[in-house]
């Protein structure tokens, strides 16, 4: 009788997904031991990384950054394959090289001067979150906002304006010296600019409200140490390099899974009508087929796994355990999504020879009862931070959204962006000397009498926009995870727990068979989430675990 071989089944094929493929089927006997398969629910792989093309630029709809090009290993397969340099210009090619302009609503461009203490605070107050150390004075002062967001949990928002208002109180006589500016008062104008920086800090971390992010669990994040840089052909060619070595038909496409049948201690075993055994994971697929298993590495994203725990989805039959669906809801997992825009060439000029935009910042009223709020200016608008060239002399400009006015983008259509954009930086450019905003999307550039009369003037005008929509798509249903208030690097551990889960009780039980379903993606990883390197990482843990288990020594 013959010996089946067995089958290893990976639901995904992004970052975690390939990496594990990739190093199941280099590793030496594998081919000769295992039967692999990659499913993925999309019709492309790659995940949550997808390079496209916008305005003649390659830019990235996802994952952007390779965070750290000492040690990650993103960098050192993007430097193998020659992704570094590309002839086609490329999203962040310069690493926004220009110094930014800060414009406070109303059209007041702001001195550095004023800029530069507080954006020198949140550095300096994110810095001592993460573990940094920060040699001068205000070393003393970060400890005491720390301990004055009280006992218990502690999140990054609490401790951030702890920090603001120790900063007030050490500076106030200086502060009452800055003189008003327009209709901004000094104390105002300093909290705009430090929500300007926390509406960035969101982006980062995915959280649409620090107060849920974890105080503690920041100092456990690791940076790699080096420049951060984003890769010239595109991220989507660290996947293709990843899938490469894979043969024809070993990834599925179009294949989403829709209910995981496993085996816990206790349950019989799921019988297979190929005569060699039984295998104990049955796999449901959306198009009425279905697939067995003898191990599933499952590299959904936590969102996808945040839907399928509830007991209307049915993801899991029967259900995680307590431990697994607890880890799984304490987890913070948000929205972050990207808005390019393709300026127009002005009097049928080439764009780079008739305007450069800036690298702008935008710092907003944060009162709801001011009446220096202008009331135009969509509320998702007022929660991001900038709106840059994706290089320098770039026609396409950049502004990233998170949490609840990542997911108002995506409800809107065009034209309601556009001029919630053009809205937006007519106000912050009405007093410019230097830019004039078409009024809508649909206004010629050379149709407004002021411009005419001046010709300094560069008219801003949108010709259409590329927005990414990671918080409707079911494949995803959001972006990226975050140690929520609540949960810690415990949870992310216990997620990358396999089931079922080995037990060292002694007791007597009935046996399952091990490793049936294991868990991979940045959300798995305790000091790496949220980063492709983290699912980079997850991939390779879970394809030596299985390694490891049948005694493979190459790993």
């Amino acid at each position: 009788m013959l010996t089946r071989k067995p089958r290893i089944v990976i639901i995904g094929a992004g970052m975690a997904g390939l990496t594990a493929a990739n190093k199941l089927y280099k590793s030496a006997g594998s081919k000769d031991l295992f039967e692999l398969c990659v499913v993925e629910g999309g019709t492309r792989i790659g995940g949550r990384i997808n390079t496209s093309e916008f305005g003649g630029d390659r830019i990235e709809i996802g994952a952007t950054w390779i965070h750290g090009i000492k040690g990650s290993p993103v960098h050192k397969i993007a430097r193998e394959i020659n992704s570094l340099e590309s002839e086609q210009p490329w999203e962040c090619m310069d690493s926004f090289s220009d110094e930014p302009v800060t414009i406070a609503e109303g059209g007041y461009e702001l001195n550095p001067s004023l800029v530069e203490p507080i954006s020198s605070l949140f550095k300096k107050l994110m810095d001592f979150s993460q573990g940094k150390l920060i040699e001068d004075e205000t070393v003393s002062s970060l400890k005491l906002a720390a301990k004055s967001c009280g006992p218990g949990n502690i999140s990054i928002g609490s401790f951030l304006r702890k920090g603001l208002d120790a900063y007030w109180s050490s500076m106030k006589h200086q502060r009452d010296q800055v003189k008003m500016l327009g209709n901004w008062s000094g104390k105002a104008l300093e909290e705009a600019i430090f929500a300007m920086h926390e509406n960035t800090q969101r982006t980062y971390t995915s959280a649409g409200d620090l107060h849920t992010l974890d105080y503690n669990a920041e100092s456990e994040y690791i940076l790699f140490p080096g420049e951060e840089i984003t890769i010239a052909k595109g991220y989507l060619s660290i996947i293709e390099s990843l899938a490469s070595v894979l043969p024809a038909g070993l990834v599925q496409l179009g294949r989403k899974v829709t209910r995981i049948e496993w085996q816990p201690d206790g349950h019989l075993p799921i019988a297979v009508p190929n005569g060699h055994g039984t295998m104990p994971v049955k796999l449901h697929f959306l198009d009425g087929s279905t697939m067995s298993a003898d191990h599933v590495i499952l590299t959904v994203s936590l969102g996808v796994l945040k839907h399928g725990i509830r007991e209307d989805a049915g993801m899991f039959d029967p259900p995680l355990p307590g431990f697994k669906t607890e880890a799984i809801s304490k987890l913070g997992y948000g929205v972050v999504n990207k808005l390019f825009l393709q300026l127009s060439p002005t009097n049928g000029q080439e764009f780079k020879s008739s305007i450069k935009f800036p690298n702008l910042q935008m710092v907003f009223h944060q009162s709801d009862h001011t009446l220096s709020r202008h009331p135009d200016i969509p509320w998702w608008m007022r929660r991001t931070a900038s709106l840059s060239p994706i290089y320098s002399k770039s026609s396409v400009l950049l502004s990233w959204f998170a949490g609840e006015e990542a997911l108002e983008l995506e409800s809107l259509n065009d034209d309601d962006i556009l001029n919630g954009v053009s809205t937006t930086i007519s106000n912050l450019f009405s007093k410019s000397t230097h830019y004039h905003v078409a009024s809508d999307s649909n206004q010629p550039c050379n149709g407004d009498a002021n411009s005419a009369e001046n010709s300094n003037l560069r008219c801003i005008k949108f010709a259409k926009i590329l927005k990414s929509k990671w918080g409707n798509d079911p494949l995803f249903l959001g972006s990226y995870s975050y140690v929520a208030v609540g949960s810690s690097g415990d949870d992310m551990d216990t997620m990358a727990e396999p089931l079922p889960k080995i037990s060292n009780s002694s007791a007597p039980k009935s046996p399952s068979p091990p490793l049936q379903i294991l868990f991979a993606g940045e959300a798995t990883h305790r000091t790496h989430y949220s980063t492709t390197h983290g699912a980079y990482f997850s991939g390779l843990r879970e394809a030596n675990r299985l390694l490891q288990h049948y005694g493979c020594s190459d790993i």
